[in-house]
């Protein structure tokens, strides 16, 4: 590689330009602005894949609504403690978009972030029950505390006129309610990111750059390989730490890093469809994210939702996700992509988790197959008086599952983020799905905590993330003073909860 002429040297590179990459680039260069950065993105902006808003990131993930973050435990008990880290991680989110906006560094905040109450809906006596046990769980710390639990129909009337509209009356019905939830545009968000990041000294964002490969020179520095898609030239470019954060395409680039750490992982895809409504007057006449619970047997990510959003300034109502069997790791990917992820180290591990997981091997095949009437049935679980001609399917984003080598199983399926990080901290990749970007501040200050230690450590370093992120080194779950106080701090700013007409 010595005689390989490098286009680009820098001291970071960050593969895809997601929310991820954003929010790392630009922790990066406010904690030291000397940093060279260069961003390296197959597609022609920021934000065409899963930072989309119509494909996976398309809301404020906080844990106020979403029943899969509280599962029950044998004994009956509702395990409240991953709903307890979203929320709070959630809340740094908020805490560093406030000092960018503040700063002027992107957007006004009502471009790309906006308040909608956040509702749980079941029915049927168990899930009521369930349900009233999650809101007494959660209700007891602060980051919960404004949560309002109720049985009384009128009142769900109010608050959700379209799901309680001819409703059978005899079957017994539950809501939870939280004002403080948000929607979030991360498409809009992640563009204005790097158009701020753009300008800055010492960063270079390359567009229709596909990154092939990867590999570590032996003076410690990392040697990528791309081809740009527009010249069809091969390309090389240098950095001392590589972040890939190209969603789907995360993992075949782990895999050829070689990092001892990247054996045994591997990737299930999944695809995703949502119904979205064209009837301006329905849309209008809903405002709100309602969430149910799964269906028995169905996974966790496939809780439904009847979800208000605002994308690109516009008001829609979606609702799903439908799943799909796909063998793509990208929307605008190959259907070679699951192949070429299998390895001799994470075969034996992929073998297992699907030899565990059949059932949604079935459950995404019987997804794949429906027809719209199929789909509008479940839909008007939710929404009673659903027309099928006021919606139609629109392809959402791909997900990829985490899948990871167990002792006692072979390979387990994760339904998560998780990020694999080079002994050295010389690399890092993200890999997973949902939280990830309502929750990409903590997920990439957990970056710098282990690919930059002593950086983290330093004085400097530790109070400019006291001035970008108040709360950093603090624990928000059971604080109720300081949880009040950051969140009248970033609603302030970020013009949130100002009030709003519930339909």
């Amino acid at each position: 590689m010595s005689q390989t002429h490098i286009k680009t040297k820098s001291d970071v590179i960050l593969i895809g330009a997601g929310i991820m990459s954003a929010t790392l680039g630009v922790l990066l260069k406010e904690l030291d602005p000397s940093l060279t950065i260069t961003v390296l993105e197959r597609l022609d902006a920021g934000a065409r894949e899963s930072s989309n808003a119509w494909n996976n990131a398309g809301t404020g993930h906080s844990a106020f609504c979403e029943l899969n973050y509280t599962p029950e435990k044998v004994n009956g008990e509702i395990d409240i403690s991953k709903a307890l880290k979203i929320a709070s991680n959630y809340e740094l989110s908020k805490e560093f978009w406030t000092y960018l906006v503040s700063n002027k560094h992107i957007l006004d905040s009502d471009k790309f972030i906006h308040s909608i109450p956040h509702f749980s809906f079941v029915w049927g006596e168990e899930n009521v029950s369930f349900l009233k046990r999650r809101y007494e769980a959660l209700k007891a710390d602060p980051l919960f505390e404004d949560m309002q639990y109720t049985e009384d129909r009128a009142l769900l009337s109010k608050w959700m006129p379209l799901v309680m509209k001819n409703r059978d009356p005899y079957i017994p019905v539950a809501g939870t309610r939280m004002d403080l939830g948000t929607d979030v545009d991360f498409g809009t968000l992640t563009r204005s990111i790097f158009k701020y990041l753009e300008k800055l000294e010492g960063v270079t964002i390359s567009y229709y750059e596909h990154v092939k490969d990867l590999e570590r020179e032996p003076n410690g520095l990392w040697n990528l390989t791309s081809t740009n898609i527009l010249s069809h030239e091969k390309e090389h470019h240098e950095a001392s730490f590589v972040f890939i954060g190209a969603g789907g395409g995360s993992l075949p680039l782990l895999e050829k890093s070689d990092i001892p750490e990247a054996k045994g992982f591997g990737g299930f895809p999944v695809s995703g469809q949502w119904l979205r409504c064209k009837n301006r007057e329905v849309v209008e006449a809903h405002f709100a994210k309602v969430y149910g619970k799964a269906s028995v047997g169905s996974p966790p990510m496939s809780v439904p939702h009847l979800d208000t959003r605002v994308i690109e300034g516009k008001k829609e109502l979606l609702f799903g996700p439908y799943a799909g069997f796909t063998t793509k790791f990208l929307k605008k990917g190959s259907y070679f992509d699951l192949a070429k992820s299998l390895e001799l180290g994470n075969i034996f591990p992929m073998i297992s988790a699907g030899m565990h997981n059949l059932p949604l091997t079935k459950y995404l095949i019987g997804q794949a197959m429906q027809s719209h009437e199929d789909r509008m049935e479940s839909l008007r679980e939710y929404f009673p008086n659903a027309k099928n001609d006021d919606w139609e399917l629109v392809i959402a984003g791909q997900r990829v599952q985490v899948i990871k080598s167990d002792e006692k199983e072979g390979g387990v399926l994760e339904f998560g983020t998780e990020v694999v990080f080079a002994k050295d901290g010389s690399l890092a990749a993200l890999l997973g799905a949902s939280p990830g970007a309502s929750t990409s501040v903590s997920i990439m200050l957990e970056v710098l905590a282990d690919c930059f230690p002593e950086k983290m450590k330093s004085q400097a370093w530790v109070g400019k993330l006291k001035e970008m992120i108040p709360s950093f080194g603090e624990k928000l779950i059971g604080n109720k003073k300081l949880c009040l106080d950051t969140r009248n701090r970033t609603n302030a700013e970020l013009q949130l909860n100002k009030g709003y007409a519930v339909h």
